[in-house]
């Protein structure tokens, strides 16, 4: 059964060495998520899933340990799912090496929820992950969330993903008139815990508005089913045009 969840964005800014000098702009976005998964933390889960949006091949289930890296941005960090495996040989600071999880490795949202719960040292409950294809609709992601919550007689969530990309004119995906008015109610449903307006979110509308986050929020939803939680908003804005939420159920 579902106990508690935090969602967080999961832009690879989030990590201050992809972000260079640009770091200190979401350190408010970085405290926040911090407090999310202190939530977590405190629900003492038997079993902690980390859901985000993945392209192929990035899809699909992660065990504990897999690996994770922001090598692509230029700087030299790895991170893992969770404690790695005993045994494994993982190297000090997860910075460099290859995950004992498997060969696969994690997409770059769950890449960037690897790092938050390094961050916070997390060390609570086993972690899995699950990457959700962007074209999965939404009574697929509810049957999903359904199974997750399933999984253990004490469930957290650590859901990532973005809202519109489309909020300003040099956001990723320019400007588009309808992206506030998204952010603004998936921010509302969000902070509530309104599973029905999470249900309801327009799948199509958020692909056309780069919302990373609409999947894994339906998968939440399913989840929650029949599990009574409350919602608090921790963080709602727009830096670089793209919409960031943080928001903890309990």
């Amino acid at each position: 059964m579902l106990v508690a969840a935090a969602v967080c964005p999961c832009p690879p800014l989030l990590v201050p060495e992809v972000a260079a000098g640009a770091a200190p702009e979401l350190d408010a976005v970085r405290a926040a998520c911090a407090d999310a998964l202190g939530v977590l933390a405190a629900a003492r889960p038997d079993l902690l899933l980390v859901v985000g949006p993945a392209e192929r091949p990035g899809r699909g289930v992660f065990p504990q340990g897999s690996r994770g890296t922001f090598r692509g941005y230029g700087v030299g960090i790895d991170v893992h799912l969770g404690a790695t495996l005993p045994g494994a040989g993982r190297p000090e600071g997860g910075r460099t090496g290859d995950g004992p999880g498997g060969e696969r490795e994690l997409p770059g949202s769950l890449a960037v929820g690897a790092w938050l719960l390094e961050r916070a040292g997390w060390a609570g409950a086993p972690v899995e992950a699950l990457g959700v294809g962007e074209p999965l609709e939404a009574e697929r992601c509810l049957t999903t969330g359904r199974e997750l919550a399933g999984r253990a007689a004490r469930v957290a969530m650590l859901v990532m993903g973005d809202a519109s990309a489309c909020r300003t004119l040099k956001a990723p995906g320019y400007l588009d008139e309808r992206a506030a008015p998204f952010d603004a109610e998936a921010a509302r449903a969000l902070g509530a815990a309104d599973l029905a307006a999470i249900r309801e979110l327009d799948a199509d509308l958020a692909y056309r508005l780069r919302a990373s986050g609409r999947a894994p929020w339906q998968v939440l939803a399913g989840a929650a089913e029949d599990a009574g939680l409350v919602g608090a908003l921790l963080y709602d804005d727009a830096p670089y045009g793209v919409g960031y939420l943080v928001a903890t159920w309990s």
